[in-house]
């Protein structure tokens, strides 16, 4: 009888278990309708006023990516104020109606679904006046004057070279599009290429390299002494407790998040970025601040990596909390480090509270993202100058321990060459977002390479590969 009870009670809770596994209801489907309409309002919002491309550009790239665009550049069911620069996607009656707006110096914001263009007045602006001089008059690489061709070093192979160029962009996938090509040796560009309907001026979306330009603001203030690595991030998490003095998550560490480690709930590494998560934020007009704060810890901080777009977010909140005011935190990544080294076509977006979304939304070009590179390979140095600590660049450079057993590739909010790469130098490191963007350092050969993309489907450009490629030419050296 004993067995007998013992057997229905083990059925009893394995049935539910079960039942749950097979389930095949989506139950997010609402959302994911919402943030479908909200993905292509802002990236045809960034697409036309941050990126100056036409629509017919914007349906056959931007959006290339997107299983069901609404419309076509013919028309559908959305509206575009060319004058004010406003994009709404879907229409009232179906799907939520998603809107983005263009806003001066960050680019587009999105809005919630409840709030209409009359909210638009409210929304976060860039009120730092331009940098001062025309950068077609300015020498590279503080502007984007080159007054003579350079000629290339004995020691480097043209042909080589170009071959590595019809590598990048002549690909057996029409799913990898490479839209741009950049190598910087020894501070000279030897090879700039784009694709038909780029130039040097086509700002696009960074995607992740996003998370290597906040980690060098956060960097910077790191050197000041103004933020530490190893101290708790000091900020309050939701849900509010009732002793928030005991919740277990004060003890995360800036090096824990920045490492991808905080033990926090994993949200956007589960295949939820477009129904959940930083989703919310970056499609829907959400909070970035309020979602990267509402997360359960897991697991030891420090002892499991997960890619997190929230645990970049943390580390940004930490930097705005070190900052001390609204004003000083919007006008920080402009002065410190974007007219520093002459990054003038860069736009650091917020959500419509004016959180930088430093985890995926910067608009910028090939030429900037060099500059960034550059900085990076004269380790830290600009115009004689000191602007990041070779120590801070050795942090970012460190693989995150709880890389440790899966391949050491992985460091501060950049990404390492993996143990399993005998191809490339070790000395290497990249920055790498969505759709193919990559800065790679490549110190041992004073190089910089910048690819930037619009893959979709399933992608695949491997940034080791590219670097593979391009190194081929310098077998001399």
């Amino acid at each position: 009888m004993r067995q007998t009870l013992l057997l229905t009670s083990i059925l009893f809770y394995l049935l539910p278990l079960q039942a749950q596994q097979q389930e095949t209801y989506d139950y997010f489907k609402s959302n994911r309708n919402m943030i479908q309409n909200g993905v292509q309002a802002i990236l045809t919002c960034n697409g036309l006023f941050t990126s100056n491309r036409t629509l017919e550009q914007v349906y056959d790239q931007e959006l290339k990516y997107l299983k069901q665009p609404i419309g076509s550049a013919t028309g559908g069911d959305y509206t575009i104020d060319w004058n004010r620069k406003r994009v709404a996607i879907g229409v009232p009656g179906g799907t939520p109606v998603m809107r983005a707006v263009f806003r001066e110096g960050i680019g587009c914001v999105m809005l919630p679904p409840d709030q209409t263009f009359e909210f638009v007045d409210s929304l976060p602006i860039q009120k730092l006046p331009l940098l001062k001089g025309n950068a077609a008059n300015i020498a590279w690489p503080n502007g984007d004057l080159i007054k003579k061709k350079v000629k290339l070093s004995k020691t480097i192979d043209a042909d080589k070279l170009n071959a590595a160029i019809d590598w990048s962009f002549n690909r057996a996938t029409p799913e990898q599009t490479t839209i741009s090509l950049l190598v910087v040796h020894k501070g000279d560009i030897i090879v700039e290429k784009y694709a038909d309907g780029f130039d040097q001026s086509t700002k696009t979306r960074t995607w992740s390299t996003a998370k290597s330009i906040g980690a060098t603001l956060i960097g910077m203030l790191v050197d000041q002494g103004k933020m530490q690595l190893d101290e708790p991030l000091g900020l309050t998490y939701l849900p509010k407790q009732s002793s928030p003095e005991t919740d277990p998550r004060n003890d995360i560490t800036l090096r824990q998040v920045l490492n991808m480690s905080s033990g926090l709930y994993t949200v956007d590494s589960r295949r939820m970025e477009y129904a959940t998560g930083s989703g919310l934020a970056y499609w829907a007009g959400a909070s970035i601040a309020n979602g990267a704060l509402n997360r359960g810890l897991i697991r030891k901080p420090g002892t499991s990596w997960d890619y997190e777009n929230y645990d970049t977010i943390l580390a940004i909140l930490a930097m705005k909390k070190a900052l001390g005011d609204e004003q000083t935190y919007a006008e920080f990544p402009r002065k410190a480090l974007l007219d520093k080294i002459g990054m003038r076509n860069t736009f650091l977006s917020t959500d419509r509270f004016g959180d930088f979304v430093l985890s995926s939304q910067v608009y910028t070009n090939a030429r900037d993202l060099a500059r960034f590179g550059l900085l990076y390979l004269n380790k830290g140095m600009w115009d004689g100058k000191r602007l990041l600590s070779e120590e801070w660049i050795d942090f970012v450079r460190t693989p995150a321990p709880s890389t440790a057993t899966i391949g050491n590739f992985y460091g501060g909010q950049w990404w390492l060459v993996p143990d399993d790469r005998t191809d490339v130098p070790k000395d290497a490191y990249s920055t790498a977002g969505n759709r193919g963007q990559y800065v790679i350092v490549v110190p041992s050969h004073d190089l910089v390479i910048v690819r930037r993309g619009l893959d979709y489907g399933r992608q695949g450009f491997n940034r080791w590969d590219l670097t593979r490629e391009v190194l081929k030419a310098f077998g001399g050296e």
